[in-house]
């Protein structure tokens, strides 16, 4: 093996592990949701987010890394193999990964009351057909003209390193008409007040946070996307602005467990866009303000606005990824440390660029959709839950086994009695 064939192969496994760990994330979006919904609709969180990842594999590759990247797969496997040793076909995989985070985020706004089978097909559309639209545009084969338009006006290219505008706001903001539309959970607010429905299980919440928090390293750090241009900096500003969530939560929230989990994700949502600029001490103020975003922002969300956002995705990723963009062109500046380089006003742009194709774009799939197939379960289905009348299966079979053992054996001594 020669030099060059060696380099290529490191950055391969390089970038392989990248994709692994970015893929391990979604079994944290999976259990944040597990956690969050009520016990009658866990198995239902568990086997979206699997699905969507299946279904958004298989458009990715087919339509949508084409539309990004305009390299096609439909080709015999000795010529995918033939120039970089498959460092394409791993790099489909690794920015896969981000593709399928769009139906994993949109999963937790819209939970307890969305059939099935319509986000399946809204999910493809996203990670096969508009994601990969953004992404062109902004890392991807039509960046060059989209770039220079922002450029001739702010003085720079937009800048995103690993996502906060192109994955997390755009999910967050595709969230947003969806759950309009489906509406609120029955019963969560009434004529004069809100009724918040309690979470099933803090543990699994906590759960899924860690193993985003952790997944994330690879989200940030591997969005080198080859071993030579790894940067320590970019993972030393993860940490802090993930523990600049945590702790500002930890005051705001007066020491609230769900608002200091999210706060974690918070704080990594707003620093994926500059995490490669930033000093740490300014990452940490960049996920302190994130964490205060997410935590009030929740709060006017759901109990002044009452839009019942279950997760509260449009706030999390759609408002504090926004945030990420925009204060990437603020505090990447030499005057807070950092390494410069970008525009604010270029900033603004491409957040709000994302903020209006995904308004646009979920609008208009998630109306189809609901004059099509219908997009809300039947309030008898979401009164039994989505975990018996979509999956038929409880979560917790044994526990009504047991009630029903206990009620045959309460007859049987009663009938003994008599």
């Amino acid at each position: 093996m020669n030099l060059n064939n060696l380099i290529q192969s490191t950055n391969v496994l390089f970038l392989l592990l990248g994709a692994i760990m970015i893929f391990a994330m979604h079994a944290g979006f999976a259990f944040l949701e597990v956690g969050s919904v009520r016990r009658k609709n866990q198995i239902n969180a568990l086997v979206k987010i699997l699905t969507d990842w299946a279904v958004s594999t298989v458009v990715y590759f087919l339509v949508g890394f084409p539309i990004s990247y305009g390299i096609s797969f439909i080709k015999p496997a000795n010529e995918l193999m033939a120039t970089d040793m498959g460092f394409s076909l791993v790099r489909f995989f690794f920015l896969l990964t981000f593709a399928a985070c769009i139906p994993a985020i949109i999963s937790g706004g819209i939970a307890e009351r969305a059939k099935f089978w319509p986000q399946v097909i809204a999910g493809a559309v996203f990670a096969g057909v508009l994601y990969p639209f953004f992404e062109s545009l902004i890392w991807g084969q039509n960046s060059a003209v989209f770039q220079g338009f922002i450029k001739s006006i702010g003085g720079a290219e937009f800048s995103d390193y690993a996502g906060s505008v192109v994955v997390h706001s755009f999910g967050g903001w595709l969230a947003l008409p969806a759950i309009l539309i489906l509406g609120a959970r029955k019963g969560r607010y009434s004529k004069t007040k809100s009724n918040p429905i309690p979470i099933s299980n803090v543990p699994f919440l906590a759960l899924g946070s860690w193993i985003l928090a952790v997944g994330w390293f690879g989200f940030n750090v591997m969005s080198a996307q080859n071993l030579g241009d790894i940067s320590g900096l970019v993972a030393i500003n993860s940490l802090f602005a993930m523990v600049g969530g945590i702790l500002v939560a930890l005051v705001i929230s007066k020491n609230d467990p769900v608002f200091i989990h999210n706060g974690a994700l918070a704080g990594l949502v707003a620093v994926c866009a500059g995490s490669n600029l930033y000093h740490p001490l300014a990452a940490f103020v960049v996920g302190g303000i994130a964490s205060i975003i997410f935590v009030k922002g929740f709060t006017i969300e759901t109990e002044v606005f009452k839009v019942d956002d279950v997760l509260g995705v449009f706030v999390l990723h759609g408002l504090v990824g926004s945030w990420g963009g925009i204060a990437s062109g603020i505090f990447t500046h030499k005057i807070f440390g950092g390494l410069g380089g970008l525009s604010f006003i270029s900033q603004l742009l491409g957040t709000f660029s994302a903020i209006a194709v995904a308004l646009v774009g979920g609008s208009l799939v998630y109306l189809v959709i609901d004059k099509t197939f219908g997009f809300r379960m039947s309030a008898s289905d979401e009164e039994l839950g989505s975990d018996l009348s979509t999956h038929s299966l409880e979560a917790y079979p044994e526990e009504s086994l047991g009630v029903m053992n206990s009620l045959d054996t309460y007859q049987e001594n009663n009938l003994n009695v008599v």
